[in-house]
């Protein structure tokens, strides 16, 4: 039992620190996600093996410091989505906003057949705009009626390959594009969005690729960053949301916030865990808005689970552009910058690559 308590710990506190290599290979990369289990699980061995066995020789002492340090590793990365840190994006003062939008965002996953039942989601919801994720021809065909009535503008590109898109919004969109930005069967979107105030902002929509069995992270971060790059440079304050295949606390994720510049509202107020919707002890933060600090929060939900393995998610913003410097935002400095080209760069490259073997038939 000692043996299996030590090996069991040891292979936790791998996975601790074998996530800081800065790395975008998958079995490292996926090591970012289940940050906050291997704290607890971690924790638990600790207090079994001193329990069981105590503290009498200095071999467990450093044994015991080890683990310790690893928890403390992994904890410092998911203490920031806890109510024991102040929050990052501050919520709007004005008791009735007269600015204010709701986004709503759902991976409705390609295989899911209960189309209907989101569908009821959606009007029972009534957001004013709605961003899905994953949807192919059939969830296409299978919403447009309806949504088309409450919907008058539309970005779609529905895909048989989970990335496909679909964006509706009842305020008048300008310049609306479908984009390729790393890979020719990934897209994302750009629309500025007007309010019926005639206040404008831009809104990015994204669905990376995530790290699999195989399958590195490079593309991720490239488009992840080349969004960030273009939401700084954007006259407009902007919106990002999607589907990241990243979760909420990763170094890619912090650094896509310091490059853009933009705030995420669940600092300081919880995991606002999306995925998986089917198995409660194992869910993380995929699915994120992130925006600029011209937005005040008003609300921001975790929605009834509808048949995808993916929980959606609403986010009430009000536009207060008056405001805006009464909240801090990330800053990149030049080390951040490079990171972010090297990454840009390494990214594009493997892009380039997983096209010329689609093109050639080897590729997935």
């Amino acid at each position: 039992m000692k043996i299996a308590l030590i090996i069991f710990g040891f292979i936790l506190t791998l996975f601790s620190f074998l996530s800081l290599i800065k790395s975008p290979k998958w079995w490292i990369r996926v090591l970012d996600f289940p940050r906050f289990h291997v704290a607890v699980l971690l924790t638990i061995t600790l207090i079994a093996f001193i329990a069981l066995y105590g503290l009498y020789g200095t071999a467990e002492m450093a044994i015991l410091a080890i683990w310790v340090l690893a928890v403390l590793n992994e904890v410092r990365f998911v203490f920031h989505f806890t109510p024991l840190v102040k929050v990052e994006a501050l919520r709007t003062e004005q008791q009735k906003p007269n600015n204010a939008f709701t986004l709503m965002m759902a991976n409705v996953r390609m295989i899911n057949k209960k189309h209907q039942k989101f569908l009821q989601l959606v009007l029972h919801e009534d957001p004013d705009m709605l961003v899905m994720n994953e949807p192919d021809e059939v969830w296409y065909q299978s919403v447009r009626h309806e949504l088309e009535k409450r919907y008058p503008y539309a970005i779609k590109e529905p895909i048989n390959n989970t990335y496909g898109m679909l964006f509706w919004s009842k305020f008048k969109l300008e310049e609306p594009e479908v984009r390729f930005l790393v890979e020719d069967d990934i897209p994302s979107f750009y629309a500025t969005v007007v309010l019926p105030g005639g206040d404008k902002f831009g809104l990015y929509t994204v669905h990376p690729r995530p790290p699999r069995f195989l399958q590195d992270t490079e593309t991720r971060e490239a488009e992840l960053l080349l969004v960030a790059k273009e939401v700084k440079q954007n006259p407009l304050p902007c919106v990002v949301a999607g589907d990241l295949n990243d979760v909420a606390w990763s170094r890619t994720t912090e650094l896509f916030k310091e490059i853009s510049t933009m705030l995420d509202p669940r600092v300081g107020r919880g995991f606002y865990n999306t995925y998986n919707a089917f198995i409660p002890l194992f869910r993380y933060p995929l699915d994120h808005v992130f925006y600029n600090p011209a937005f005040r929060l008003v609300s921001l939900r975790r929605l009834p689970k509808f048949g995808s393995d993916h929980f959606p998610v609403a986010i009430t913003l009000n536009f207060e552009p008056q405001k805006e410097h009464e909240q801090e935002h990330p800053v990149a400095d030049l080390a951040d910058r490079q990171e972010a080209r090297e990454l840009i760069q390494d990214g594009l490259e493997k892009g380039q690559e997983r096209d010329a073997e689609r093109k050639n038939g080897t590729g997935s």
